[in-house]
Order: C-alpha cells, then structure tokens, then sequence
C-alpha cells in the first residue's frame, strides 16, 4: 500500500497529460455543420490570408505538425477532413507555427535546432540501451552496464527537457497566433472557450507524448537490473 501510492502519482504525472490531451480533442471534435469549414480549409485559407510559403496536407491519424524544412501543415484525417473546434483549433496552430517561421520568431528558430538535437540525442541514447547487456557479456564489468544506461537513461531525459523548453514556442503558436486569428469571427463567441481549452492541449501534445516516453526508460531499467 506504501509504495503503491507513489506509483499511482508518478503514473498520474506521466499519462495525466496525455490522457487529458486526448481527452480535450474528443471531447470537442463533434460535427458541427455551422462552422464557416474544416480543419484543412481553413488552413489553406490562412495560408492564403497571411502569404505563407507553405502548403496543406492530409498526414496520417496523429500527424498534426508544421515541418518547417518541407514548408508543409501536416493535419491527421480528422483534422484536414472534420468540422469541429478541434479541427479548426488545431490547424489554426499549426498554422500559427507557420506564421513563426515567417517572422522567423527567434524561439522558433532555437526550437528546431533543439529537436534536431534531442532526436540525435533520442537514438544514441536508444542505442546504448540496446547494446549495454552485449557490453556486460563482452566485458563481464557491471559498471560498463550501468554506464550505458546512465547514458542511455540522460538521453530521455534530455527530449523531456527539450519539450518542456519548446512550451512557450507552442504557446505562442496558440494564444499569440492562433487564438486572435480565431477570435476576429471565425468562431462565435460561444465557441472560442472551446477553442481555448483545444489551443491548450495542442500546445502541451508534445510536453504530454515525451512524459509518456518516460515509461520507455523505467521498462528499460527493469529490463537491465534482471
């Protein structure tokens, strides 16, 4: 029952994010058939409105994402296709990613080259998770086992520390850009509480997806003390 109660929080601190993210999204992305359009032509409007090099696409279930290097809104089906809160907020964001890039908004800029990063980081740290058993059974030193995963363990923890630090980036994306645009009409105003609390869960998706990758590294823990 004691330890039991430290798992419960750290397992709420991990997925409470995320599980309130997907929460969020569900729970607006019901059809409305008044909305002026979906996610995608809005997105291509605004592409349109505010001159951006920049182009929609249909990515598959979870892509909702700007690549700054191919110039593309990516939009997952629901997304591009629905007509819903969700839909229009979210592609709003990313948009509004988009609009950063324009101005060449100094946080935006540092955020890519941090998840370059972090990702080089993500699959050295992966690597030496995978290959610390094949050490200890080369060199039968169990320091060399617990060495790789001390790396392999500062490697998560970095892409965790980057998503954090990228917050304001999305934040920015969401409430500097994305919200005042939806604010001039086109959302009423009933709706843009709505909106608010989807701008929100967009801005924390990837705050929530790199506290779940966590667990990844407890299972490889577990994996390398047997």
């Amino acid at each position: 029952m004691i330890l039991a109660i430290p798992a419960l929080l750290i397992l709420t601190l991990v997925f409470g994010p995320q599980l309130w993210v997907h929460y969020v999204l569900k729970r607006h992305s019901v059809h409305r058939s008044d909305l002026q359009g979906t996610g995608g032509e809005l997105a291509q409007h605004l592409i349109q409105r505010f001159e951006l090099d920049a182009k929609v696409r249909m990515g598959a279930a979870g892509e909702d994402y700007y690549d700054p290097e191919k110039r593309v809104v990516s939009l997952s089906p629901e997304h591009y296709e629905g007509k819903s809160i969700a839909a229009v907020a979210v592609a709003a964001h990313e948009v509004g990613h988009a609009i950063q890039h324009k101005e060449k908004h100094p946080g935006f800029m540092r955020r890519q080259r941090r998840i370059r990063t972090a990702m080089a980081i993500e699959r050295f740290s992966a690597i030496a998770l995978m290959v610390s058993p094949v050490i200890f059974l080369l060199t039968r030193v169990p320091q060399s086992t617990f060495l790789t995963a001390v790396i392999g363990a500062i490697g998560m923890l970095a892409v965790v520390l980057v998503q954090f630090m990228n917050l304001p980036v999305e934040n920015d994306a969401s409430f500097n850009k994305a919200l005042p645009i939806l604010e001039e009409g086109y959302l009423m105003i009933s709706d843009q509480p709505a909106a608010r609390q989807v701008l929100k869960a967009a801005a924390l998706t990837y705050v929530a997806a790199a506290l779940a990758s966590l667990l990844n590294l407890g299972r490889w823990i577990a994996v390398l003390r047997r």
